[in-house]
């Protein structure tokens, strides 16, 4: 639990959001917080989203919190420890030694949700590395029995690499284990990807460069063996006992350069990893492939952003988890 929890202020970063500071007890780093990040719906509702984001990421889509928020579903959103808001100078940025890390703040959350908001209803929403947190937490997370559904976004469940890159792994976490700050990977431009969605290259969105740089961070040994082990987790099997439901492009390019293709596929992850790892969450599980998807599927072209939220909103409906109320969008 939180030992200090300031009260809810506005948010910095996005207007109409408000923020909630976790402070924790120091770490093998030092000083350690997380942040809460909350947009209400307009009416009285017991229903509540939480949003986890991806590697070299944060919360920076409202529109995501808009087409919730229109369904009568409270938002919330966390910035997990040295990552987004939550990104101390004296930190690594983005590291952790072990997914469980993520755990404390994912539960307090949790608590904060259900209990200090009221919220009965709650979805565990994941993208990519967040995918995969959600995943485990949902497995064996302290309150996965107050979560009563896990949306997953492109979640990251294998590497997706070369054979030469592979044995360059293998090196680097045997590496992680002795050394975890050593620098594997050292990023000296702009990646494809963040071409495709940085407004400054051929992309749609303004999110801060600081906390998400479009050469993106160093990539260190020790996070990759924590990414190796939690990827082990899921391909030994988990039994997640509420509903999933997972959502990837309909394809994968990785190709090293930028190319047009970069605007209509997951250039990060592998989606048949995503297929392969189906039946390893749980026994309820359904898949949908958005087709000409980004990796992050809220951040794709207009029309394909609007069918990823609308196959969200038709699979609650159909598990029954939309609140009562009709809302109407304020535009």
């Amino acid at each position: 639990m939180a030992t200090k929890t300031q009260q809810w202020q506005a948010d910095q970063e996005l207007s109409g959001f408000e923020t909630m500071t976790l402070t924790y007890p120091d770490d093998y780093e030092g000083k350690v917080i997380a942040t809460l990040i909350r947009r209400h719906t307009t009416v009285a509702s017991d229903h509540a989203v939480l949003y986890i984001h991806g590697y070299m990421d944060y919360f920076f889509q409202p529109h995501l919190a808009d087409a919730f928020n229109q369904q009568g579903y409270n938002f919330f959103a966390l910035d997990l420890r040295k990552y987004g808001r939550s990104l101390l100078e004296h930190q690594h940025p983005n590291f952790c030694k072990s997914i469980d890390e993520y755990f404390v703040e994912i539960s307090d959350a949790i608590r904060i949700i259900t209990e200090d908001e009221g919220n009965k209803t709650l979805l565990l929403m994941g993208h990519s590395t967040g995918g995969l947190t959600s995943s485990l937490y949902a497995n064996s997370g302290q309150y996965r029995e107050r979560i009563d559904a896990v949306l997953l976004n492109s979640p990251f469940f294998d590497w997706y690499l070369n054979k030469s890159d592979q044995r360059l792994l293998s090196i680097a976490n045997i590496i992680g284990m002795i050394n975890p700050h050593f620098v594997s990977v050292k990023p000296d431009k702009p990646t494809p990807y963040m071409q495709s969605i940085h407004k400054s290259e051929h992309g749609e969105w303004d999110f801060s460069l600081t906390y998400r740089p479009i050469a993106g961070f160093p990539i260190y040994a020790g996070w990759g063996r924590a990414i190796s082990k939690a990827h082990k987790q899921v391909h030994n099997g988990l039994n997640i006992n509420c509903p999933v439901l997972l959502l990837s492009s309909d394809k994968s390019t990785h190709d090293t350069t930028w190319n047009e293709a970069y605007q209509s596929a997951d250039t990060v992850l592998n989606v048949e990893h995503m297929r392969q790892n189906l039946h390893n969450l749980g026994k309820d599980v359904k898949h949908i492939e958005i087709t000409d998807g980004l990796h992050d599927l809220v951040l794709s072209r207009p029309d394909v952003r609007q069918t990823y939220l609308d196959e969200i909103m038709n699979w609650l409906k159909t598990r029954q988890l939309l609140p009562n109320q009709t809302v109407v969008s304020e535009g």
